[in-house]
């Protein structure tokens, strides 16, 4: 029995072209027709599932009605020298009356009722000459420009710096200075009045001393010896 030819037309038709570079997602349209009068449901496979991802992968398109699938290469390491083989497939049938379970409608579909059509997968790379030229000329004129700017621009971030900054700066080294000048005498008064503590501390500790020993002792009543 001869295979049922696809009723949907395909843009593309045969290739789905992916433009890199490919360390980002790269994405490309596929756009599915349907010129028929009935509703047609479809679903897309593909031979690299890990590899792409695709929105909506399945459906049901009106009559005469046509819809738009991305579809998504994820980020890859891209070797030039190595031919990709990845394909894709858009499969079809016309829409039974009952569509409230679409994985039903595509398990008990008879083969003879699927349609099918092919795609192939190819990577691009941008070339050096596809580059638009009025990019290159934006890409100089402010480049130009900076350099003609920059004597101007350091001129009057230079006379900024002398007027403002450089002042802040001195009031700020200033008032530091005077902050350790006040730590440096705070520091020499605890030393004395720590010292002068020691010294009474000590004097009193002796006077307890002598006074145990000697209870006749008062300081400033020392014997007279003859």
């Amino acid at each position: 029995m001869a295979k049922v030819e696809q009723v949907l037309s395909l843009e593309p038709q045969h290739e789905l072209k992916f433009r890199g570079p490919f360390t980002d997602v790269v994405t490309t349209n596929l756009k599915l027709g349907n010129p028929t009068d009935r509703n047609v449901c479809f679903k897309v496979k593909t031979t690299a599932p890990r590899r792409y991802c695709v929105r909506p992968n399945s459906g049901i398109i009106d009559a005469g009605a046509s819809i738009n699938v991305s579809v998504m290469l994820q980020p890859f390491d891209y070797d030039p020298n190595e031919k990709s083989k990845h394909k894709f497939m858009v499969q079809s049938m016309f829409a039974p009356t009952d569509t409230s379970d679409m994985e039903a409608v595509w398990k008990e579909a008879k083969p003879e009722d699927l349609m099918d059509s092919k795609l192939r997968c190819v990577f691009e790379l941008p070339a050096e000459n596809d580059k638009p030229h009025d990019v290159e000329i934006n890409k100089i004129i402010p480049t130009t420009a900076s350099k003609t700017e920059t004597p101007t621009v350091s001129k009057a971030l230079s006379s900024s710096l002398d007027d403002t900054e450089v002042k802040k700066v001195m009031e700020e080294c200033k008032r530091l200075q005077g902050e350790v000048q006040r730590l440096r005498e705070e520091n020499k008064q605890f030393k004395e009045e720590d010292g002068l503590r020691m010294r009474k501390t000590v004097q009193i500790g002796w006077t307890q001393r002598i006074h145990h020993q000697c209870p006749w002792y008062h300081p400033g009543n020392e014997p007279t010896f003859l």
